[in-house]
This record gives structure tokens, C-alpha cells and sequence, in this order.
């Protein structure tokens, strides 16, 4: 046990700073490149920092252990909007581009509230059996291909995202290092928080899927929590909303999507509806946020933590 205690500060220590370097060099990228925050927070930030959900969704199916996967992915999701961002929001307001809450929001809400319809649609027809099929795989994995092709598309044509006056405070080659070293060090830090706080947690005798919902969801988030963190501090916000929004899609598309492809359907042994219900209800309390003012402020942000809180003592005294 003290050994996985030690080992637990280290990874937290070496994810801490691989998250440091990853934004620096992701924000230097993106002034080389004269391309938005706000698509490199979609796309690198948002991917790379939900590397260590992919691999643990992959190795948990491989395993047999399919609450792990959906705890993994919806955990991640709700705490990426109700704690990440509520703590962004209190650390500083966050505003958000009037292209982000008609776009890019919705489209987050969309694909959230998909997941819940595929996951429950035995529920929905006749009262049968959950469960996620390959079919259901391939249709999330479709609906992240339209992404991926409104990512080039504003890459393209957004010309109006472009921040040429901004001076790249790395050259690209330097840039593009810190971003491989940032994101080695996120990874590195995150899998030895994951293994270390699930032997912790097993050695306490919680559930499989308590387990997947609080501990494997908060370790494969801290790569998201830690970089959201650094990058409200330094004011880089379309880097925050970039990164949440599309840590989300890809987990529900990617990293629920492409497990299931490869090892087939998966029936959950004891998720419950309030499960689904908290993932597509964040997804629309942050649209609703984001559309009154453009802007989530403290105020909203605490009001997140709580939701968040309250979600998590439900799911801790609840019977599974």
C-alpha cells in the first residue's frame, strides 16, 4: 500500500508537469501554424490528453471488464464539464467565441445525448437488456468522422481564427518537442495514477463500477483537469473550451467506439440511468451557460462543483 501511495505522488508529479510543457508548446504550435486556440484545443490538446482513456478502455474490454469502459468514458465526461471547467470558471470567467456555443457546444450535446439513446434504446423500445453494440460503435464512429471534417474545414476557412499578429514564443521545431514531451509526460504520470489508485481502491473493497466511475475517471482526467488548470491561469481560454469539448467527443466517439469495433458488444453489469442521465444533462448545462451570456462565470462554475459533488455522493452511498 506504501509503495502505491508513493508511486501515486510521483505520477502526479510528472503529469503536473508534462501538462506545463504540453501547453506551452500547444499554444507556440498554434501561432507557428497562424491557426485558432480554439482548433488546436479540439484537436491535439483535446486527442492527446485523452490517450490515457483510450488505453484503458482498450485494455479494460480486452480484460472482460466492460463497466470499467463506460465508467471510464462517461465518468470522464462529466467530470471534464462539472469539475474541470467549474474549477476553470472559479479560478477566472471563462468567455466563450459566439462560433463555440453555435457550433461546436451543440455538437458536444448532440453526441452526448446519441450515447445515451444507443446505450438505452432496449429501455426505450421494450424494457430489455442495456447494452452497446458494434453498431452502435460504428455509428458514434461516424458521427466523429463529421467532426473531424468540420475540424478541417475550419482549419480552411476560418480565416477569422487566425492570430497572425501573435509571435510564436517557441520555433516550430521546439514547439513540436515540448508537445511530444508534454504529452509523454501526461501519459506516463496519468497510467501510473490509474494503477496505482485502483490497487488502493480494490485493497478498500469498492465496486468495479465505483471504482470506474471516481477513481479510473478521475486519473484518465487528470490529464484534462491539470492542463485546463494551467491554461485558465494563463488566460489561454479558447484552449480550455477547446480542450473539454473535444476530450468529450473523442471519448464517446473514440474511445467507447473503437473497443467495442474491435472486441464487439458490450452488455453493463450494474450502470444505472442517473449514470446517462448526469452526462447528457452537463452537456446542456453547459450549452445553457455558454448561450445566456457567452461566458460561464464564477457564480455558474461553483454551480457546477456542486452538481458535481452532489453526483458523486449519490453514486458513493447508492447502492450499485
Amino acid at each position: 500500500m506504501f509503495l502505491n501511495i508513493l508511486l501515486l505522488i510521483i505520477g502526479f508529479i510528472i503529469l503536473i508537469k508534462g501538462a506545463d510543457v504540453f501547453v506551452d508548446g500547444a499554444s507556440s504550435t498554434a501561432q507557428n501554424f497562424r491557426v485558432s486556440k480554439m482548433l488546436i484545443g479540439l484537436t491535439i490538446i483535446a486527442f492527446g490528453t485523452s490517450a490515457p482513456e483510450l488505453a484503458v478502455s482498450i485494455s479494460a474490454l480486452a480484460s472482460g471488464s466492460t463497466d470499467m469502459v463506460l465508467g471510464n468514458v462517461i465518468g470522464s465526461c462529466i467530470l471534464n464539464i462539472l469539475l474541470i471547467l467549474g474549477i476553470a470558471a472559479v479560478i477566472k470567467p471563462i468567455k466563450i467565441k459566439a462560433n463555440t456555443v453555435k457550433k461546436e457546444l451543440p455538437m458536444c450535446m448532440l453526441i452526448s445525448t446519441l450515447l445515451a439513446v444507443l446505450f438505452l434504446d432496449s429501455t426505450l423500445a421494450d424494457g430489455g437488456q442495456d447494452q452497446f453494440s458494434r453498431a452502435d460503435a460504428i455509428v458514434v464512429l461516424l458521427f466523429f468522422s463529421v467532426f473531424l471534417y468540420y475540424l478541417i474545414t475550419l482549419a480552411k476557412h476560418h480565416k477569422e481564427n487566425r492570430e497572425k499578429d501573435e509571435k510564436p514564443k517557441y520555433k516550430l521545431s521546439k514547439s513540436v518537442l515540448y508537445v511530444a514531451l508534454g504529452l509523454a509526460g501526461i501519459v506516463l504520470g496519468s497510467e501510473m495514477v490509474v494503477q496505482n489508485s485502483t490497487s488502493i481502491a480494490t485493497a478498500i473493497g469498492w465496486s468495479e463500477r465505483l471504482i470506474s466511475l471516481t477513481i479510473i475517471a478521475f486519473g484518465t482526467s487528470l490529464p484534462e483537469l491539470v492542463t485546463t488548470i494551467v491554461a485558465a491561469r494563463r488566460g489561454e481560454q479558447d484552449l480550455v473550451v477547446g480542450n473539454i469539448i473535444g476530450s468529450n467527443i473523442f471519448n464517446i466517439c473514440v474511445v467507447l467506439g473503437i473497443p467495442v469495433v474491435i472486441f464487439g458488444t458490450i452488455t453493463p453489469a450494474s450502470f444505472q440511468m442517473l449514470d446517462i442521465v448526469m452526462l447528457v444533462a452537463s452537456s446542456v448545462v453547459l450549452f445553457v451557460f455558454a448561450l445566456t451570456r457567452h461566458k460561464i462565470s464564477r457564480a455558474e462554475g461553483a454551480i457546477m462543483l456542486v452538481a458535481f459533488v452532489a453526483y458523486y455522493a449519490a453514486i458513493v452511498m447508492l447502492p450499485a
